[in-house]
């Protein structure tokens, strides 16, 4: 099920209607929303525990390092009748990078890498959200990692929606985007004897979210 561009099927009855205007103020053609999808339409909560941030880079050339932030939190605002309108914000904590090596995630919290004493928070804000096919939505935003900020975009799939055992309405997306580190002033390497480098500079993130809907207020 798409979030944002489903249709509703003819032989249905058409639900209220959001006209399109043409710059002279002629109503020229009629959007018509799903109900389902603009029920999803509110704020949500990231469920951390229910969810991950990662990401994998090739090491020593040959293999990959595969890693995740475990301390993360963040929001949503879902316009189901309005993508562009829809918005995230998530906050990770760089000091809870874990990568099953204790000596490695120490040097990620380094001086040669992040700096997590200095920089203890990697933000992403986004700033756009548009459809690019099926339950496919690529989401562009602004990341920031120690002191730089760069444009980042992500595409994520919509999973779909459930109310879980607690009553808790609940949506699921995943995905993820591909960066160059040192765009962030990620740098430090190490020459291999056998020619190359000890980290690639491109490093894959990996979105896997769920996120709870606030419940109304008042």
């Amino acid at each position: 099920m798409a979030l944002f561009g489903r249709k509703r099927p003819t032989a249905t009855p058409a639900p209220t209607a959001t006209a399109a205007l043409a710059p002279t103020g002629t109503a020229t053609a009629v959007l018509d929303v799903d109900p389902a999808l603009a029920a999803l339409t509110g704020d949500y909560t990231i469920d951390p525990g229910h969810s991950s941030i990662g990401f994998t880079v090739r090491h020593a050339m040959v293999t990959n390092v595969r890693g995740a932030f475990s301390d993360h939190e963040g929001t949503l605002r879902l316009d189901g009748a309005d993508p562009s309108r829809s918005t995230a914000a998530i906050d990770v904590r760089i000091a809870s990078v874990d990568t099953g090596i204790a000596d490695r995630d120490n040097h990620l919290r380094g001086d040669d890498f992040f700096d997590a004493e200095r920089f203890p928070l990697m933000r992403f804000r986004s700033t756009g959200i548009r459809p690019v096919g099926g339950d496919t939505y690529r989401v562009t935003g602004d990341l920031t990692i120690k002191d730089v900020t760069r444009p980042l975009s992500l595409d994520l799939e919509f999973n779909g929606s459930a109310t879980d055992v607690y009553g808790n309405e609940r949506v699921g997306f995943e995905g993820g985007a591909e960066i160059l580190r040192s765009e962030w002033g990620l740098t430090w390497n190490a020459a291999l004897e056998a020619g190359g480098v000890m980290v690639s500079d491109k490093v894959k993130l990996v979105f896997d979210i769920s996120a709870v809907k606030a419940a109304p207020q008042g």
